[in-house]
């Protein structure tokens, strides 16, 4: 039995709408109009990770951890959840009940790891600018 997966061309869809949201979010909106410089080199960075994620396409070549990182204060666990909670919302619409379980179960664990990374960060070590 194959496993049900997003399809390539649904990954602009999805990662444009989502960030839409997040955009107009009251929270997590202004944490991105500081982290992101330029939004369409940033939603065509995420198309890539999410490929890589979800598809194993290795179009994605950046560092999550620490392009977080430079944003660790804003970073906190209830930006994560809201983030979450979009994500599950905007999956939901958009994808099969099975494709969206999988992407909510790999954001989970995605948001789990950087939230670990932020908490034990090295402060001496922080960087400054825009998330990649």
């Amino acid at each position: 039995m194959e496993r049900a997966t997003i399809k390539e061309d649904q990954i602009p869809l999805l990662v444009e709408r989502f960030y839409e949201r997040v955009r107009a979010d009251d929270l997590l909106g202004p944490i991105f109009s500081v982290a992101v410089g330029n939004w369409p080199e940033h939603l065509s960075r995420l198309c890539d990770f999410w490929s890589s994620v979800m598809l194993t396409s290795g179009r994605y070549k950046g560092n999550p951890v620490a392009s977080h990182l430079r944003h660790a204060p804003a970073l906190t666990a209830v930006a994560f959840q809201r983030w979450l909670a979009l994500w599950r919302t905007t999956t939901n619409e958009m994808l099969g009940a099975e494709v969206a379980a999988a992407m909510q179960a790999k954001a989970e664990r995605i948001a789990e790891s950087l939230q670990l990374a932020i908490v034990h960060r090295p402060t001496t070590h922080l960087e400054t600018g825009a998330m990649q």
